[in-house]
């Protein structure tokens, strides 16, 4: 009964030979993923990072062709954090890769996703774009939290740069080695228990 919108989706995709992609935000700081690691014997590693932290958010999109084939994945980050007005500018510049291509968009129940503004821009670009919201309580659902939990445990993890610009660049870096790596994707919508 959860699967219902997500399979709902992947047979209209399927039908409208559209993009289906899935959509999420997240939030990352300074203050470091702390994660096990190795250190010589009688010296435990110390991470040590700013006290007055700052936070940077993400916004990730992995979309798939209808027949599940070509993988791609797109981001954007930003100073604080994602509302109203900045999703309907990553939806913008998500245009740009889908030319003359219908899209269909699963993502959550984020105030941000639901607003007037939001449904009135939505409503706006239906000849392009079909937003699904996915169930709530269930983000093992959206395989862009697997692509958050990949790279905060690696690229992220005991990260503890002293300006917000190197935390964005080891960020970049590991959504950058997920984009390079296409079989990522499919694992990532495996996980969510998804198939094609």
């Amino acid at each position: 009964m959860g699967d219902a919108p997500v399979a709902g989706g992947k047979k209209n995709a399927r039908r409208q030979r559209a993009w289906l992609v899935f959509e999420d935000e997240s939030g990352i700081s300074q203050v470091p993923v702390v994660r096990r690691t190795w250190a010589p014997r009688g010296e435990t590693p110390v991470l040590t990072h700013p006290f007055n932290w700052q936070r940077l958010s993400v916004a990730v999109a992995l979309a798939f062709r209808w027949d599940g084939r070509r993988p791609r994945l797109f981001f954007q980050t930003r100073r604080g954090t994602y509302r109203t007005d900045s999703l309907i500018g990553f939806l913008r510049h998500l245009r740009r890769h889908f030319h003359r291509q219908r899209v269909i968009l699963l993502g959550d129940g984020l105030p941000g996703h639901k607003s007037a503004a939001m449904l009135a821009y939505l409503a706006r670009q239906r000849h392009w774009l079909t937003a699904e919201r996915l169930p709530g309580y269930a983000p093992d659902l959206n395989p862009v939290e697997s692509i958050f939990g990949n790279v905060k445990g690696r690229e992220l993890a005991n990260h503890c740069g002293p300006a917000l610009a190197t935390l964005a660049q080891a960020l970049r870096a590991g959504l950058s080695r997920v984009r390079r790596r296409p079989h990522l994707a499919h694992a990532f919508v495996h996980h969510a228990g998804l198939e094609w």
